[in-house]
């Protein structure tokens, strides 16, 4: 089981911005792949970013050169750091984490809100 926390969100102007954090119950190490999800009003939710344990990271086209991944094994912690935040960036995100095996395991967190306006 892993538990996954997420802070950081809250009200940003257009081009501004904002650190994500998703704090997990467990060592992350042995963790496949972390990631971050978002959902906003009326959308599907859409996948944002991945990181990897070896540490490949992987980005949607729609925030490429904006958000950054990472991830601090050392304080169970994936990060998402997001600049020149746009007004379509607005949305519920949510950290997502995937141990692989025969079994796949996949866990969610609550969510943090992102608003992005003026």
């Amino acid at each position: 089981q892993v538990q996954l926390v997420e802070s950081g969100g809250g009200l940003v102007q257009p081009g501004g911005s904002l650190r994500l954090s998703c704090a997990a119950s467990r060592n992350i190490f042995s963790i496949n792949v972390m990631g971050w999800y978002r959902q906003a009003p009326g959308k599907q939710r859409e996948w944002v970013a991945t990181i990897t344990s070896s540490g490949s990271t992987n980005y949607a086209d729609s925030v490429k050169g904006r958000f950054t991944i990472s991830r601090d094994n050392a304080k169970n912690t994936v990060y998402l750091q997001m600049n020149s935040l746009k007004p379509e960036d607005t949305a519920v995100y949510s950290c997502n984490a995937r141990i692989l095996g025969l079994t796949t395991y996949v866990y969610w967190g609550q969510g943090t809100q992102v608003t992005v306006s003026s």
